[in-house]
């Protein structure tokens, strides 16, 4: 069956004025399913804006890394002075299976659901650019800071919330 899951997240900061570094959200994330191809749950799902499928990252042993039936349906970001916000819907298939490891029910989402969402940035300084990452499972407050400069950009004071729609 086909099942949509809101992601949600929101850094704040004084992202505007003279030490301004163009951060923005990148199209490409990852999130975490219960994968009825491989049949194991838990696994990391690579998601591309645009793509038609997701990437599964598999199994250690055994399943290969696969193409799934995942998307990103809708990304929308809003971006401010003090505020860049992220709101993506993701459309996953999900079938009942048992983890053919462990004997684990599948659950949609998984049972313990887990987001990596990309950012990107152009430092104003040295007008190189660079990139970083925020989970879900990072310990918060996480200061974003640019690796060339060292000037704090934003703060992810609140981990990306991970809601099933349907």
């Amino acid at each position: 069956m086909l099942r949509t899951a809101e992601i949600t997240a929101e850094l704040t900061g004084q992202l505007g004025g003279d030490d301004f570094h163009n951060l923005h959200w990148r199209s490409q994330f990852e999130f975490s399913v219960d994968c009825f191809i491989c049949e194991r749950t838990g696994r990391t799902t690579v998601y591309e804006r645009g793509a038609e499928r997701a990437l599964c990252s598999g199994s250690r042993s055994g399943f290969r890394r696969h193409r799934t039936a995942g998307r990103i349906a809708a990304y929308d970001t809003t971006s401010g002075k003090e505020r860049l916000v992220l709101r993506a819907l993701v459309d996953f298939w999900w079938a009942p299976f048992e983890d053919a490891k462990d004997g684990r029910p599948a659950q949609a989402p998984t049972s313990h659901p887990w987001v990596r969402l990309h950012l990107g940035y152009c430092c104003p300084k040295t007008k190189e650019s660079g990139t970083d990452s925020i989970q879900s499972n990072l310990v918060r407050p996480y200061e974003l800071r640019c690796t060339h400069c060292e000037s704090l950009m934003a703060a992810d004071t609140t981990a990306p919330a991970i809601r099933l729609l349907t």
